[in-house]
């Protein structure tokens, strides 16, 4: 029997400088150097279903520069070891019509579907939004129906915004009306922020949601959030949604609709650091809009939060 070979690891920031090297997410080995991938990283350069400020097309270069900071050969925090562990490689980015957005889907999907035949997992770097439909759409195909776990200001749960079915105000809409999420097994994270309408919560959750609101996290703290995710989520395959709005724009300038009266980053890590053991199976982070941010604050977060996911898909899978 063959053994697995070793993972292609990026170099140490000990025998080459970390702003020096390839512009890949960490300095990874891009996914056509390596024969097999646990996770690939994804980069979509789509913003067309903005509302408001436009300029995410720019997150995944943004946060692929920002990542050159972070030093990944062992993260204390889950005794990981992941790109030892794991072979993690740098996908390149989806070509996504910039002028029609259910082209733009409809690639991004393909893109997506494709790649899931060469990777175990997927981390995407986005991007509004939007790109949450046809990234879960390429999941389901390989898992059915996912827990989902959605980390927002916002409900992104919408019908339609000037009469448009796909915005980044209305995935999760369109992902409920397909069935790509188990209506019991999900939940939203860091709602916060007046509505359109007195309805807007209750049309939420007969699409199957729960509702995680800032307050409750203040009024509580990160780990009890932590521990009602996971009774929430269960042993199901996860598919974790974090927009950077989630944030207090103090911690993520760099966005298009921010909110303010939200998480911190510690806030943040900690919940995701309460989610070790679930089965994680693909991620998204997405609305970096590298124009508003000052000095990396939000690409840098956006990027710890990717390396995070990857951690999390390291851990030995304990829930159930």
């Amino acid at each position: 029997m063959s053994k697995k070979p070793r993972p292609i690891q990026p170099p140490k920031g000990t025998d080459l400088p970390r702003y020096a090297g390839a512009n890949t997410f960490c300095r990874l080995p891009e996914l056509r150097d390596v024969a097999a991938c646990d996770v690939a990283i994804l980069g979509i350069p789509f913003d067309a279903g903005t509302s408001y400020r436009p300029g995410a097309r720019f997150g995944p270069q943004a946060i692929r520069q920002a990542s050159r900071h972070l030093r990944t050969n062992f993260h204390p925090a889950y005794d990981t070891e992941p790109y030892a562990t794991l072979q993690v490689a740098d996908a390149g980015d989806v070509g996504c019509n910039p002028f029609n957005i259910e082209q733009a889907i409809a690639q991004i999907e393909s893109a997506a579907t494709d790649l899931w035949q060469r990777a175990n997992g997927m981390v995407s770097l986005g991007g509004d939004h939007t790109i949450a439909v046809p990234l879960l759409r390429a999941a389901y195909k390989q898992f059915g129906a996912l827990a989902l776990v959605h980390f927002d200001a916002h409900l992104d749960t919408w019908d339609t915004y000037f009469g448009a079915p796909y915005t980044h105000g209305t995935p999760f809409r369109r992902a409920a009306e397909e069935g790509l999420f188990r209506d019991d097994a999900s939940i939203h994270v860091g709602i916060r922020g007046p509505l359109y309408s007195r309805h807007d919560l209750a049309q939420d959750a007969e699409l199957g949601f729960k509702v995680i609101h800032c307050d409750e996290l203040q009024q509580h703290g990160a780990d009890p959030i932590a521990a009602k995710i996971r009774r929430r989520v269960g042993a199901h395959p996860l598919y974790l949604s974090i927009d950077i709005d989630v944030l207090d724009p103090s911690h993520a300038p760099g966005t298009g609709t921010p909110e303010i009266g939200g998480l911190s980053s510690r806030e943040l890590l900690t919940i995701l650091r309460g989610l070790q053991g679930l089965n994680i199976v693909a991620a998204d982070i997405v609305e970096v809009a590298p124009a508003y941010d000052h000095a990396e604050i939000t690409a840098l977060a956006a990027a710890t939060i990717a390396f995070e996911m990857v951690n999390l898909m390291a851990c030995p899978r304990t829930a159930g």
